[in-house]
């Protein structure tokens, strides 16, 4: 893997979708991470309460779509694109860059053999000077991604005899075939029929 842009304050930004000055983004990210002083702490303090505390949307059959970090965060779901908008605001409010992942998922799509694109976070770790992936989707149905320094441990497996594949690189933004697929839809229902294949 690799970040799209060397320039690590990119990976810091706050704009319409990773909206971490959003005072209630910024807010919870405080609150959670202040009684943290180590980098790696915070860091995985954040990514569990995003996996644990904010359900998959499908897993917990809410209907609404969110897409914004503070969306993510007010309605309490999203899917895994949402959920990682809103892990990265959490992490950049405490100054912790954050990037976003993709994978083409096909063994598992909601649509009979059709590719699906699934969404997940890179953190970059100043004091090991690493960056490593990690997958908030939410562990349900057998699903047991981690937070790990040492060995990746994502939602999801690959299976390449079945085309399943990771792009390798770190986005500083979430790619426009997401932000435009999650505003497009009011409900979950419509977009679980809709999601984007690839980037």
């Amino acid at each position: 893997m690799y970040p799209e842009s060397d320039d690590v304050s990119e990976y810091l930004v706050s704009d319409a979708i990773i909206d971490w000055q959003t005072p209630a983004v910024r807010l919870k990210a405080v609150e959670l991470a202040q009684s943290l002083s180590d980098e790696v702490a915070k860091a995985r303090c954040l990514y569990e309460w995003v996996r644990d505390v904010i359900p998959h949307s499908i897993d917990a059959s809410h209907n609404i779509v969110t897409c914004s970090a503070s969306e993510v965060l007010h309605h309490g779901t999203g899917i895994c694109f949402a959920k990682s908008h809103l892990l990265a605001a959490l992490l950049r409010a405490v100054n912790i860059p954050a990037g976003f992942c993709y994978q083409v998922l096909c063994l598992d799509p909601p649509v009979d053999n059709e590719p699906v694109l699934h969404g997940f976070n890179a953190i970059f770790l100043a004091s090991l000077d690493k960056w490593i992936r990690v997958d908030a989707r939410g562990n349900t149905n057998g699903i047991n991604a981690q937070f790990n320094i040492k060995q990746e441990q994502l939602a999801f497996t690959m299976d390449p005899l079945a085309d399943e594949f990771i792009y390798e690189t770190i986005f500083a933004a979430p790619v426009t075939s997401v932000v435009s697929r999650l505003k497009m839809y009011d409900t979950i229902h419509e977009l679980w029929l809709d999601l984007p294949e690839s980037l």
